[in-house]
């Protein structure tokens, strides 16, 4: 049986409708300038390989991660899958927890910052405002520090 490690993936859970990966920060979801290889692609070959399918196979986005983001990234097997699970995520009802490491620690342990999110094109980064602008998205995010050291 073909292993996941061969096409650079780590896979958590894998089922008849889903797979969900370990995401590492070099891995992109989409394609991008770089040229590099984006996940679905990678998955896409696994599947192909691991299931001996011939001909196109189906490999859904439901979510994506930034490319310095790491963590679990979830992918469909079906149409259907990313039709229910994108829904669930439009819909707010997938609870997104996010883990940082800071190099420096805020004043308070926790609270909520508010921001306004634009895109520069050319960059293909996107910059914090706290103020709205055209084009800008609200985002929201609730903080907890979890822990800290002196190093």
């Amino acid at each position: 049986m073909v292993g996941p490690e061969k096409f650079g993936l780590e896979v958590l859970f894998e089922d008849n409708h889903v797979l969900v990966l370990n995401k590492k920060a070099s891995d992109i979801t989409q394609g991008d300038k770089t040229g590099d290889t984006p996940l679905p692609d990678k998955i896409k070959a696994f599947w192909k390989e691991k299931y001996d399918k011939p001909g196109n196979v189906f490999c859904g986005v439901v979510h994506r991660l930034d490319r310095p983001t790491s963590g679990a990234l979830i992918f469909t097997r079906t149409s259907k899958a990313l039709e229910r699970l994108s829904k669930q995520f439009r819909e707010k009802e997938v609870k997104k927890t996010y883990w940082a490491i800071v190099e420096q620690k805020n004043e308070k342990n926790s609270g909520t910052l508010t921001h306004y999110l634009k895109k520069n094109e050319k960059q293909n980064k996107s910059y914090a405002s706290n103020t709205e602008s055209a084009g800008s998205k609200k985002a929201i995010l609730h903080y907890n520090l979890k822990s800290s050291s002196d190093k």
